[in-house]
Parts: structure tokens; sequence; C-alpha cells
């Protein structure tokens, strides 16, 4: 079947986005991109929250003989507490938490992540967002994130964008990204199949889950790692912002 180029995301039309799009349908041997929705993950994309989310996982697991650093948190941005907890247990304690230690760890991360200073939007997403719905694209969330003072910030800083029905947390799946539970939860809930949406990631373990989930993936160094790392991930686009996106998304 002869592969069709053409699709309703105009980003795609710009030299790179074309090149990205001729290496993504042969790579998953798909005969056409022609995207319905964007799966956008949330912290790192839509809030500027992982500094506060990486500062409180540090600290609480350090406290809890669970050393890490705030640039390793980013690495593990994406997974669920749960995951994260028992990759450092493994490493620290020789042994999995119990369900208790999880609990216990988790309640006093989401405790002083909670008292730091309320993260602002990211920069740049709103202009996204209103680009995406322009399109006439549907939106929704895919998300790491089980904490409701998150989730519940998203129809005041983004009102009538979201649908409830179309987020996806680390409450609705088993596995967490890497894995692409949570991006295909995001399809089945959207109605898509892969080659019907387009993912918006900063995070190397949520590209890797959407790359996996078959996706066209796009990603949004907001954060300090090196491009390399996203790239490496299998990024099919970068931009080093949000804001980049949403102008380079305005000029196509």
């Amino acid at each position: 079947m002869e592969r069709e180029g053409k699709v309703a995301f105009p980003l795609l039309s710009s030299h790179n986005g074309t090149a990205a799009l001729k290496r993504f349908l042969e790579r998953h041997n798909y005969p056409a991109l022609t995207p319905k929705a964007v799966l956008f993950d949330m912290d790192g994309v839509l809030f500027d929250s992982m500094p506060n989310h990486a500062s409180s996982w540090a600290k609480v697991c350090t406290n809890f003989g669970l050393n890490m650093t705030p640039e390793e948190a980013y690495m593990h941005e994406g997974r669920t507490g749960e995951a994260t907890i028992q990759i450092l247990a493994q490493r620290y304690w020789k042994r999995p938490a119990t369900a208790e230690e999880m609990e216990q760890i988790y309640e006093a991360k989401c405790r002083l992540f909670n008292a730091c200073p309320e993260a602002p939007k990211m920069e740049g997403a709103a202009e996204v967002l209103k680009e995406v719905k322009n399109l006439g694209l549907t939106i929704a969330v895919v998300t790491g994130s089980g904490q409701q003072s998150l989730l519940q910030r998203l129809e005041d800083n983004y009102p009538g964008i979201f649908r409830p029905e179309l987020i996806v947390s680390s409450k609705d799946v088993r596995h967490g990204k890497p894995n692409p539970e949570p991006y295909l939860l995001g399809l089945e809930r959207t109605g898509l199949k892969p080659w019907e949406a387009i993912v918006v990631e900063n995070a190397p373990l949520g590209v890797q889950a959407a790359v996996a989930a078959g996706i066209f993936t796009i990603a949004v160094n907001t954060g300090p790692l090196p491009e390399s790392v996203l790239l490496q991930s299998g990024a099919d686009l970068l931009f080093p912002s949000m804001t980049a996106l949403a102008e380079a998304l305005h000029k196509a």
C-alpha cells in the first residue's frame, strides 16, 4: 500500500516534519498518519512542575535511605511512584519495598510536593493547546502523576480544554511509563488507532512509552537533560520548549 504523507497536522509539512513523518511511516509500516487527537503528558509539558517533583522525590527518598539526586528524578519521570520506589529499594535495600513502605514514602513525597509553591503553567503550553484545538483535534492527557492536586488544576488553568474521561493517570494503569500501557489506554479512551494520534512528551520514559505504543512522538526538552537523551529514546521530532513548538505550529 502506498504511504500517504499528507496529514491534518501542518507542522509535518515542514522540511524536518516531512523527513520525520517518512521515517515514522517506514518504521511502523503504516500507510498514513492521520491525526485526530494529541495526547499530552502533564508534568513538564502543561505545568512547570518537575523541579518541585524532582526536589521532593530526592529529599524524601534520601531520608528513607534511598539516595536520589534531583537529576536522577528527571530520569524516572513518568514512572509510577511505586515503580520508582522499587527500583531504589532494590538498589539500596537489596530487596523489594513492602506495600507499607511504599505507601509511607509516597505519602511523604506528596506532602512535601503539596507544600511547594504552586507550579505555574508551562510557558507556551496554552498557545500549543490553542493551535491544536483550532485544528479540530481531540485533546487528552496521559500522565504518570496520580496526585489530585495537579489533576484538579487542569480545568482551573486551561478552562474548557480537557475532559475528565480523556485523562489517564497512574491510578488507571498497572504499568507506568516506559511501558506503553498508559498511551494505549489513551488511544482506547479516544477511540483511535496509533496512526491517528500524536504525543507531546518531555521525559525519556514517556517518549519510550509513546514510541512503544506506535504513536508519532514530539519531544519538548523543558528540563535539564541533554537533547540526545530524548532523541535516543525515540522521539520523532524535538523542540527546545513548548514555546518553540507553539511557534512552529503557528507558522506551519
